[in-house]
């Protein structure tokens, strides 16, 4: 009997602790910044719902600089952490949802194309601070507290894409609209995953086509700027047929915008474009 025993013992010992940590559906982890108050923490605590014993994880400024220092400028980083987070697991197939308070410049949509790309799937999360903000500092959260509850390490250069991701997304809404920005990132990727690039060239033609697909006009210097994002995640290894699985809000937005009067106006363009053609041709063999 007491050699079964060392033996089942033994047997334990030897199987993944890390089977047993990850995060059950309804789990939560919260994520604070460094430098809010203890009042600050406790309104925020309390805006999120947070059970009695919730895991709390500390953000800090530097944290933020690591993986927004190569994006934007530092002084917009700033010298305090003060976004937060709340990141809840769903069950499989849920997909992602975001809402977010106090987030001036990053949208609910730019987040859920972000944390996709990185990896991030089937939870409910809520960004907040107690002031105005960019929002751009919150990513680097959710990602922690992500791999935290899940015990699922993401790897740094996906992370530094993912943010990447963010912050030329929240750029491009600024010059073409954010409803656009967002369709237009979850176009390009539900194209990636219906036909993989594996050249550059074919990368700009998947961005390019998306583009038109939507009718948005971008200068050669935005579709650059693109075509270097996504060669970049091309050649980290990236599922896009799992990241589509978690964009369903996202897609929401898409067909918002394909909905919209601006969207209709493009299509009856296109339409007229056509019918025009078929007239054209119809005329040269008559």
């Amino acid at each position: 009997m007491t050699k079964t025993w060392v033996l089942l013992s033994l047997l334990l010992s030897l199987l993944p602790i890390t089977a047993f940590a990850d995060a059950a559906v309804g789990d939560m982890t919260v994520t604070l910044g460094q430098n809010l108050t203890e009042e600050q923490k406790r309104t925020l605590l309390s805006e999120m719902n947070a059970p009695q014993g919730v895991e709390i994880l500390t953000v800090t400024n530097a944290e933020e600089h690591q993986y927004l220092g190569n994006h934007i400028p530092k002084r917009l980083i700033g010298t305090k952490a003060i976004s937060s987070s709340a990141i809840t697991h769903e069950d499989s197939g849920t997909g992602l949802k975001v809402q977010t308070k106090n987030i001036n410049w990053v949208t609910e949509e730019m987040y859920i194309n972000a944390l996709a790309t990185a990896g991030v799937k089937n939870a409910s999360i809520y960004i907040t601070a107690p002031v105005s903000v960019s929002g751009t500092a919150a990513l680097t959260g959710i990602i922690k507290a992500y791999e935290v509850s899940s015990d699922k390490a993401i790897p740094e250069d996906v992370k530094q894409a993912a943010n990447e991701e963010m912050v030329k997304t929240a750029k491009l809404g600024d010059e073409v609209g954010s409803d656009k920005a967002a369709a237009l990132m979850t176009k390009i990727k539900e194209n990636m995953a219906e036909n993989p690039p594996e050249t550059e060239a074919e990368v700009r033609d998947i961005i390019e086509t998306s583009a038109k697909d939507l009718g948005i006009t971008l200068t050669d210097a935005q579709i650059q700027s693109l075509v270097d994002l996504f060669n970049k995640l091309k050649d980290l290894n990236i599922d896009w047929n799992q990241v589509g699985t978690q964009l369903d809000k996202a897609k929401e937005k898409l067909t918002t915008f394909l909905q919209s009067e601006e969207g209709q106006t493009f299509l009856d363009k296109l339409k007229g474009f056509f019918g025009s053609l078929i007239d054209a041709i119809k005329a040269l063999f008559s």
